[in-house]
């Protein structure tokens, strides 16, 4: 699974990288047809938006999550995305 991270008016730091990489590794455990995912961190005055498109076999999810704590963020839009997945993964086994 390739990761691409943008960051607008954030700095992606190495910790926030890896933080990153850490959270994807707990969908791939889920289904591991994920090709490749973009994600943009963003940050607007006390805001800190987190977004991602997932690319899977059969489709794409996309979430998007905000919170004061760019961390936060990060942790809502893995469990939005990981329902997704979960639902997306639910789909194919019935076809």
């Amino acid at each position: 699974m390739q990761i691409n991270l943008t960051g607008h008016h954030v700095e992606i730091t190495d910790s926030l990288r890896t933080y990153v990489d850490t959270k994807f590794e707990k969908l791939e455990r889920h289904f591991d047809h994920i090709n490749n995912v973009h994600v943009i961190l963003n940050v607007e005055k006390l805001s800190q938006k987190a977004e991602a498109t997932l690319h899977l076999n059969g489709g794409e999810v996309f979430a998007n999550a905000e919170h004061t704590d760019m961390y936060a963020a990060i942790d809502s839009l893995i469990d939005k995305l990981d329902r997704q997945v979960i639902k997306h993964k639910e789909k194919l086994r019935r076809h």
